[in-house]
């Protein structure tokens, strides 16, 4: 039998760069399931630290993919494997471990619910990334909740209990019904702001930067008050996004009229 030729790309091997937005995918995997570790030894701030390090480490690995010129199929689909673990079961195995597992009954199903959103959001995602009509996409928008800003949502009760040691917050009546409120946000259609979809008017450049730089201030005194706003603040603008979709959309017919 005749051996295939082997190619330039086969002889000389793959670029390091190529593998540098993989190895911060990686990293962030690592990151994410490390938190059901702190969890099992009751050190939640450390639980949702591990969680909060694998969103900025999954906000790194694309934009550092495109830099180096480093996009593959592979990275993709380790990325969304990633994110599972990372945004999907961490932050549920995070949840019942912390009162869930309290409930008499369906605290695991809650938990098992959440990652299978997680999944089907995801699943949802790669079938349509090279699918062209994407009315949420082209506008600037994501289709439902992303997975990074589920996981945080779903982990606020956690971060409120952690500031305040406010035990209510504990309570299964309120994580479980929130858990499957942010789960069903993540499978929904529901148009939600994407960083593209952010515009900055050159006369309000210089107090963006202020509030930015207010805010880092804030992460680095109060990391659980500066998660507390961002996620609070992200929440919030949903109604906003949506009714800003809305504009879009009505635009767009009015065009095509």
């Amino acid at each position: 039998m005749r051996n295939r030729p082997i190619s330039g790309k086969a002889l000389h091997g793959l670029p390091l760069r190529a593998l540098a937005p993989n190895a911060v995918t990686a990293m962030a995997l690592c990151a994410g399931l490390s938190g059901f570790w702190f969890a099992i030894q009751d050190k939640w701030p450390f639980a949702v630290a591990a969680v909060a390090i694998a969103s900025l480490l999954d906000g790194l690995d694309g934009r550092i993919a495109r830099m180096v010129n480093g996009q593959s199929r592979f990275g993709a689909e380790l990325d969304s494997l990633a994110d599972v673990i990372s945004f999907g079961v961490s932050p549920a195995l995070i949840c019942f471990l912390w009162t869930l597992q309290d409930m008499p009954r369906f605290g695991w199903t809650i938990a098992l619910f959440f990652v299978l959103c997680q999944a089907l959001r995801l699943a949802r995602f790669n079938a349509r990334i090279d699918t062209d009509d994407q009315p949420h996409k082209s506008a600037g928008f994501n289709t439902g909740v992303p997975a990074p800003a589920g996981a945080g949502m779903a982990l606020t009760p956690v971060v409120i209990w952690m500031e305040t040691g406010a035990e209510i917050a504990r309570s299964y009546w309120i994580t479980a019904p929130w858990m499957l409120f942010v789960a069903l946000l993540m499978v929904s259609n529901v148009a939600t702001y994407s960083w593209a979809s952010i515009r900055i008017r050159p006369a309000y450049r210089f107090p963006a930067l202020a509030v930015a730089g207010l805010y880092i201030a804030l992460l680095v005194a109060e990391p659980w008050i500066a998660l507390l706003v961002f996620i609070t603040g992200y929440s919030l603008s949903i109604p906003l996004s949506i009714a800003s979709y809305s504009r879009v959309k009505k635009r767009r017919l009015q065009t095509t009229v």
